[in-house]
């Protein structure tokens, strides 16, 4: 039998891989005396970064279209906002509070979706509007910062969940690793969005219209009505990955998750995803998610170094990927 040959996008799933592999173990050697062999500092990539998942899979199916979202950090910093306002200042329920980050979601990707799929207006110019708009709207509401004291929530963001593994300490006692109830959420959502994506019909367009979206249209796909549930999706995981960026910083504030949106468009990008469209990997974008975590979390062990070295580490990777995409699609191009 003949042996099967690796596809370009499993390559580049690979390489992130083996990079997120090698950067981890490479940390777990350095700082051991720092606690980054604790099982805990592994699921700890999960907890920070659960919220930046579920966004990132919401940009991953909009970038398979060809299309783009940078509206995502200020749609986030508007739910944390509104869900903070509603709990502290007008005595809302913490329920009341996810249903206003679903409908922000929802109402962006609606909005947004129909300027770009229907009136054909360019994606970076609709969410770069939507961008201005978020962070404005959530300074109108208020310039200080809103700590969110609600109990209800303050109970869903404390809520631990123990794991059968962990570490011991120096006494010997055994010290469970942990999660919270935003990394099973986000887990789930990524579970569904492989299985949209490799399986329905919706999927299968997606990644039609992506590749050629002439030619999708010639056989028989709409590519409007696809584009506008694609970022319908995309505002939606959007106001819920905005709502678990809200449990993890329990606070809103107007410069809240700013720059997210590159987190989020690079995560997807060094997981596997084409700028060009037509090309992504969910499951990739969780690895790019776990290598931005690394980075962090690696920067932070060593003390020594400015946060910002996070950003310059992941925009050198950003054009590492982008620069072995473009060879790679030169190479597919020549053959």
């Amino acid at each position: 039998m003949p042996k099967k040959k690796i596809s370009a996008t499993g390559f580049l799933l690979i390489i992130t891989i083996a990079l997120f592999v090698v950067m981890y173990a490479a940390g777990m050697v350095v700082f051991s005396d720092k606690g980054f062999a604790k099982p805990q500092m592994f699921f700890n990539l999960f907890v920070s970064n659960a919220g930046l998942l579920v966004i990132a899979l919401g940009q991953t199916i909009v970038m398979i279209t060809g299309g783009i979202d940078i509206s995502v950090g200020s749609v986030t910093a508007l739910v944390c906002m509104v869900s903070a306002f509603e709990m502290e200042n007008m005595g809302m329920s913490a329920y009341v509070a996810v249903a206003s980050a679903l409908a922000i979601g929802l109402a962006y990707g609606v909005i947004q979706g129909f300027l770009v799929s229907y009136l054909e207006i360019q994606p970076f110019i609709v969410t770069l509007a939507g961008m201005f708009f978020g962070r404005g709207m959530t300074a109108v509401i208020s310039t200080e910062m809103i700590s969110i004291k609600n109990e209800l929530f303050l109970a869903w963001a404390n809520f631990k969940i123990n794991l059968p593994i962990g570490s011991y300490s120096k006494r010997g006692k055994f010290i469970p690793a942990y999660i919270y109830p935003t990394v099973v959420i986000a887990i789930l959502i990524l579970i569904i969005i492989i299985l949209v994506m490799k399986y329905s019909k919706f999927g299968r367009s997606v990644y039609a219209i992506g590749g050629n979206s002439q030619s999708a249209l010639m056989m028989g796909l709409n590519v409007k009505k696809t584009k506008f549930k694609a970022y319908i999706l995309d505002g939606f995981l959007a106001g819920l990955g905005g709502f678990l960026f809200c449990l993890n910083s329990c606070a809103g504030f107007v410069e809240q998750a700013k720059g997210l949106e590159m987190d989020a468009i690079s995560s997807a990008v060094i997981g596997g995803t084409l700028l060009s469209g037509g090309v992504g990997v969910p499951f990739g974008t969780l690895f790019g998610v776990l290598i931005k975590g690394t980075i962090q979390s690696l920067i932070t062990t060593q003390g020594t170094l400015s946060s910002w070295w996070v950003r310059i580490v992941l925009s050198a990777l950003l054009c590492f990927f982008i620069i072995l995409q473009a060879i790679l699609g030169n190479i597919k191009k020549k053959k």
